[in-house]
């Protein structure tokens, strides 16, 4: 079946996916700011829709506001998809996005009613990475270059890149789950060190091989250069969120540069794990698994 690329659906998801960045940084805001529990009812704010903007409510209730417009594109995307796109799987992909922006949402809501027990912020802060994810792959499906016929280059390595992929993305979900659990005091700060540096050999690994397997495909070149730039990034965003929490340990409230440093660092990581999914969805579309090659691609074997 021939795809039609739909111009005004494609922006309208690569919007949805700036929007969720910007949710992203309210989120980032609340826990670095500790104004999770400035407002104790769900989901009214104070039994209200415009509670006072004071103190960590502006940062709670603002959170609540974009997530809810969030909800709003969400569902206003799966309708466009479902009427103009002739992929049924991406029909019902969107719909499934929609369904766990909802879920991400009562999510939410039990934090607060929970009394932020149970590790729920926790599973918020992760299932957040993976709505991210789900939307940003819309974007990535309606695009034109998507569509469009590329050009199929060959794996000959050992293991395959689709692996390799698979588990980088994997590996850094874990780390996002390590440093959720550091942010929100479930763990010490020593797994996510650790974990870091598994995770930096394993985006070097990655990146090496495609470099070496994979040098003529621009898209792969220039996303393996930008999970590159990302990951420095993030390393030092980390190291400075963390001196600054240190020398600010004894402030009566949060200093506003380590503010802005670990929101940052938690928004960029979100960034880095979005990239490592675009990277898996670039293996897949680019380079055929091996049981789908060509017969005539196929080493003989001697008999």
């Amino acid at each position: 079946m021939t795809t039609t690329y739909h111009p005004s659906v494609h922006r309208f998801a690569v919007f949805v996916v700036c929007w969720t960045v910007l949710l992203l940084i309210a989120g980032a805001l609340v826990t670095s700011n500790e104004a999770a529990l400035s407002v104790p009812d769900w989901p009214l704010s104070y039994g209200t829709l415009t509670p006072p903007m004071v103190g960590g409510i502006r940062y709670e209730h603002s959170h609540r506001v974009i997530a809810g417009v969030l909800g709003l594109l969400s569902i206003v995307l799966a309708v466009w998809v479902w009427a103009k796109d002739e992929r049924r799987w991406l029909r019902w992909f969107s719909v499934i996005a929609v369904a766990g922006i909802a879920a991400q949402a009562v999510l939410g809501g039990e934090v607060v009613i929970k009394l932020l027990h149970y590790w729920l912020p926790v599973i918020h802060a992760c299932f957040a990475q993976i709505v991210f994810a789900a939307l940003l792959s819309i974007a990535v499906f309606t695009s034109r270059w998507w569509i469009s016929d590329q050009t199929q280059v060959e794996d000959t390595g050992s293991p395959s890149i689709h692996s390799l992929a698979i588990a980088n993305a994997a590996v850094i979900y874990f780390q996002v789950i390590l440093g959720a659990g550091f942010r929100h005091k479930e763990i010490p700060v020593w797994p996510h060190m650790a974990g870091a540096l598994i995770f930096l050999g394993m985006v070097i690994w990655l990146a090496a091989i495609l470099r070496r397997r994979f040098e003529k495909p621009a898209a792969i070149s220039k996303t393996r250069v930008l999970l590159h730039s990302i990951l420095g990034t993030q390393l030092l965003l980390g190291l400075g969120a963390y001196w600054q929490r240190l020398t600010t340990a004894d402030a009566p409230q949060p200093m506003p540069l380590m503010v802005t440093l670990t929101v940052l660092h938690t928004v960029v990581g979100a960034i880095l794990f979005g990239v490592s999914v675009l990277v898996v969805l670039l293996c897949y579309r680019l380079v055929p698994r091996r049981r789908e090659l060509p017969a005539a691609t196929q080493r003989p074997v001697a008999i």
